[in-house]
């Protein structure tokens, strides 16, 4: 099995210790490695800091491989179907995408509508675990 992409809007429950956060570590459990883009350094360390997390939020960083940022990225996200999904989404988004031609996940893990609705344009599998 390959890895698996998390975003923000799933790593920052964990982060936060959502009701939701056992069921996503159970998740992600099942697949090595977790990436991400390097996006989420700057999100999860910027919501870590505003909770007083910091030291987890780096914990759970050093968990995940990511993808650099670079100008090829951020034009290819710029151009990126559909229009609706937001900037930093659409970067997320070209990450994931990357990442699956290369066969290096499987699966999107993300609770942000925007880019559950662009992976799904792109035939990307996603997981949002619930607790049921």
């Amino acid at each position: 099995m390959a890895g698996i992409y998390v975003d923000t809007s799933a790593l920052g429950r964990v982060l936060l210790g959502e009701p939701d956060a056992e069921v996503i570590r159970q998740t992600l459990a099942q697949y090595d490695p977790w990436w991400s883009s390097a996006l989420l350094l700057v999100e999860l360390r910027r919501l870590a800091r505003r909770e007083g997390v910091e030291e987890y939020g780096e914990e759970l960083l050093s968990l995940v491989s990511t993808r650099r940022l670079d100008a090829p990225t951020l034009k290819r996200a710029a151009k990126l179907d559909p229009v609706e999904v937001r900037s930093l989404d659409a970067i997320h988004l070209d990450a994931a995408i990357q990442l699956k031609k290369r066969g290096a996940i499987d699966v999107v893990l993300s609770y942000d509508h925007q880019l559950q609705a662009g992976c799904a344009h792109h035939g990307l599998p996603v997981e949002a675990p619930v607790l049921s």
